[in-house]
């Protein structure tokens, strides 16, 4: 799952850069490598909605709990794990689609060294591995990667990908944990009329971290109160 989550953020991160590089409208560099990202979230969502529910669809959550019966020190360990996990691989994979699609745009390119640039880097980094704890909070409150999965990646991907941006749900979706990215991604920019959200970049990672931090917390209370 890491590995296709790198060949879409890298490959498809290189087509929209040529794209980019062949039209003669004026884009944001920065978009043209992280719309490759925004698709391959889902991938990096599934990947830790499996790291965690794998136990409970399995049965083998039974063992890891008679193995250490603290189950608040289970749950932050496996939180843990998978944060660690998920940061490492999109830290790698969104510097390496920074570079290629960059290297396509030739002197229209995103400097590294600008702080623009840095924003937009830590920002979808952040925005990323928040977003798989998120999933992964979920992963356990509903005790089944099936389940897990059949609620977020049809959620998540429409609320991304239209549903967010209609002006009847907007006021509400554009609040959803996914639609932080868009934001931080450079994907839409606050006061545009038709893709934009009432918020920055960072205030975009705040409303993500409540989310993750609901979801977790809700994730912790789940465990503790079900049998296994």
């Amino acid at each position: 799952m890491l590995a296709a989550f790198a060949v879409v953020g890298v490959g498809l991160g290189w087509v929209v850069a040529g794209s980019f590089a062949a039209s003669e409208r004026e884009q944001d560099p920065l978009a043209a490598g992280f719309f490759s990202l925004l698709l391959g979230q889902m991938l990096l969502i599934t990947f830790a909605v499996q790291f965690v529910g794998s136990e409970f669809s399995t049965g083998t959550i039974r063992v890891s709990l008679a193995a250490v019966p603290s189950r608040g020190r289970f749950y932050a360990a496996k939180m843990i794990v998978t944060g660690l996990v998920v940061a490492a691989a999109a830290v790698v994979v969104e510097v390496a689609t920074f570079v290629v699609a960059q290297s396509r745009l030739g002197a229209d390119a995103a400097r590294f060294g600008e702080w623009e640039t840095i924003e937009a880097l830590l920002g979808g980094w952040a925005h990323l591995t928040l977003l798989s704890l998120f999933a992964a909070g979920v992963a356990v409150m509903l005790r089944s990667m099936v389940v897990t999965l059949s609620v977020l990646l049809p959620v998540l991907f429409l609320s991304s990908q239209g549903l967010g941006n209609l002006d009847a749900i907007r006021p509400v979706a554009q609040y959803l944990p996914d639609q932080v990215g868009m934001v931080v991604m450079h994907l839409t920019v606050p006061g545009d009329p038709q893709f934009g959200r009432d918020y920055g970049p960072w205030e975009g990672i705040g409303i993500l971290v409540l989310w993750t931090a609901a979801s977790l917390l809700g994730g912790w209370v789940a465990l503790r109160r079900r049998d296994a």
